[in-house]
């Protein structure tokens, strides 16, 4: 007979040792909880009748041995301890019981620190890349810890350190759902967090960690020796080099706004690495940092530098080389970048209400010429990556449906790249990153094709109401497909006749997050998201955010397995039967 001892007062009483013993099994209601007692080999166990893998009763499981299996998955558990032998399906509770006169008494004294159970379960969720695990995980630090930087620090520090190419689309996807968690109603935090982490085990699923390098032995190296290194080590394509030099800048207490002004001069030092990628990677690797205060910043920054070594450099690309020379009318207007920025330091810029057409005409070369004149009239360079980001929005606004679907990420990569850099440049303001403000306009200038004809922007002038109305409509378009114009005009109807923009934003990402993941989509919703802040309920907000729309029209709707993965999680969290529907 098992027998527990504990000091605590909350014993109830259950029923009779003879019960059990005659039935076997006996499933008894106490303080709003089903506990199954079972009689096995001379032993009495009491356990939570619901299996934690799916929320069904265990009334009615074998037992052999001391070890009860769930018929409905065959998860199986101790039956002493609770503890299943099945990762996937999680430890079930176990209550303390002692005899006293032939009856039977449990004692239901509350679990003490599930957050730290619901830590070690993330874990494990990660590591065995089970998303039913992750996702119960999170719901339930959440509910015991609103703060999501928790559950964040953990997927980060398990991304980083097991990786097989470095920071890569998981990682982003994680970041860019902690950036989106404040458009978010509260109850759909825990869902995006869940995406994150899930995107996060997907990418590091069997990779081996990585051990970060050790900073360079009892050496005080000037900071701008180790940007020169590190630029040299990159351009050599030296991954191990180039991350000593990194982690002995981290090691010599750099601020961050230099260990960014090294990531990002050797991201421009070549044109548009890997299509975008590489300096995006960057700037979502230093975002993830400050939403931990840029603790434990080594293995995040060393995942940063294989992207920078490893990247296709544009200048290679015959698109860039043929027919006209991109990289030439670059690299000359590069060397007026001195004279420009002493010549608009002391000047306040007006603005150009041109600019942004002539980011999206035919012009490369006279495209150029208009970005130097703004910054020799004092325009600011986050300012200048702004109407870039701008334009290549324009882009995806206007993208011609009768192109390949697969030209929708055409259209999509230089949009994120420029808010990368515009981000990049809030940052850390240097001439080199302001390199990749004209990178971008060429990516912009590249994808013209993708414009003819350009698709009509929605007309300002068609108004409702009652424009709350037409939210609900949003959801009901993406539950079909070829909605790309509709799902467009209708986001605009509803700020041109004066609907709630965070309704609006916060609906936007309800409806991303019921849809699989996708890499593209989430990164293109949280630009969005940011710039129309930025630019405010104008015409340029607007169209921003109806390319956003468009772009999630375009890839919805999927199967949706994700969320019926966490709707099914959040139901287990409640308490609820799935077996009961």
């Amino acid at each position: 007979m098992v027998v527990s001892q504990t000091s605590s007062q909350h014993w109830h009483h259950a029923t009779s040792l003879n019960t059990v013993k005659e039935k076997g099994c006996v499933l008894v209601p106490l303080e709003g909880q089903q506990i199954a007692l079972f009689y096995s080999e001379g032993h009495v166990y009491a356990i939570d009748n619901r299996c934690p893998h799916m929320g069904f009763p265990l009334q009615g499981s074998v037992c052999k041995e001391g070890i009860l299996t769930c018929p409905w998955h065959y998860a199986r558990f101790d039956l002493a301890s609770g503890g299943t032998f099945d990762s996937w399906a999680d430890d079930v509770r176990a209550f303390p019981l002692k005899l006293e006169a032939g009856e039977i008494w449990l004692d239901l004294t509350p679990l003490d620190d599930r957050q730290s159970h619901y830590r070690q379960r993330l874990q494990d969720g990660l590591e065995q890349t089970i998303s039913l695990v992750i996702a119960k995980s999170v719901i339930g630090c959440l509910a015991e810890n609103p703060n999501p930087r928790d559950p964040f620090r953990l997927g980060l520090a398990f991304g980083t350190r097991h990786t097989k190419q470095g920071w890569g689309s998981g990682l982003t996807i994680l970041t860019a759902m902690m950036n989106l968690l404040p458009y978010l109603e509260a109850g759909d935090r825990p869902q995006a967090l869940y995406q994150g982490l899930s995107a996060v085990a997907r990418d590091s699923s069997g990779a081996p960690p990585h051990f970060c390098l050790h900073p360079l032995p009892q050496t005080q190296v000037e900071f701008a020796t180790l940007k020169r290194w590190f630029r040299q080590f990159v351009e050599r394509r030296d991954t191990e080099a180039a991350e000593r030099c990194l982690m002995t800048a981290v090691q010599g207490q750099c601020p961050p706004q230099d260990i960014a002004d090294m990531l990002f001069a050797a991201a421009t030092d070549h044109r548009y690495l890997d299509g975008g990628h590489t300096l995006d990677f960057i700037n979502k690797g230093l975002e993830a940092l400050d939403w931990l205060e840029w603790q434990d910043a080594e293995s995040t920054l060393a995942s940063l530098v294989p992207g920078l070594t490893q990247a296709t450099r544009m200048e290679e690309s015959s698109s860039w080389r043929y027919p006209l020379d991109l990289v030439d009318i670059l690299e000359t207007a590069f060397e007026e970048l001195p004279e420009v920025l002493a010549a608009g330091r002391s000047r306040s810029w007006a603005g150009d209400p041109e600019l942004v057409s002539l980011l999206l005409a035919d012009n490369p070369q006279a495209t150029v010429q208009a970005m130097l004149t703004a910054l020799k009239q004092g325009c600011p360079p986050a300012q200048l990556a702004a109407q870039v980001t701008q334009a290549a929005a324009m882009r995806v606004a206007q993208f011609n449906t009768n192109n390949d679907h697969r030209d929708w990420d055409a259209a999509h990569h230089p949009f994120t790249y420029a808010h990368a850099v515009q981000r990049g440049l809030e940052r850390s303001p240097t001439p080199e990153l302001l390199r990749g403000v004209f990178d971008g306009a060429m990516a912009v200038y590249l994808n013209r094709f993708l414009n003819v004809p350009p698709a009509r922007l929605p007309n300002p002038d068609n108004r409702v109401s009652q424009p709350q109305d037409l939210l609900q409509s949003l959801g009901e378009q993406l539950d079909r497909q070829q909605q790309v114009a509709a799902s467009g005009k209708l986001v605009a109807q509803y700020l041109y006749s004066g609907g709630d923009p965070q309704d609006l934003l916060a609906t936007l990402a309800k409806l991303m997050l019921r849809e699989d993941r996708n890499f593209h989509v989430i990164q293109s919703l949280e630009a969005a998201f940011r710039l129309y802040n930025q630019l405010g309920n104008s015409t340029a907000g607007i169209s921003v955010l109806v390319a956003a729309t468009r772009y999630l029209a375009a890839h919805s709707p999927t199967v949706r397995s994700q969320a019926q993965t966490y709707t099914i999680a959040q139901r287990l969290h409640q308490g609820d039967r799935l077996d009961q529907g």
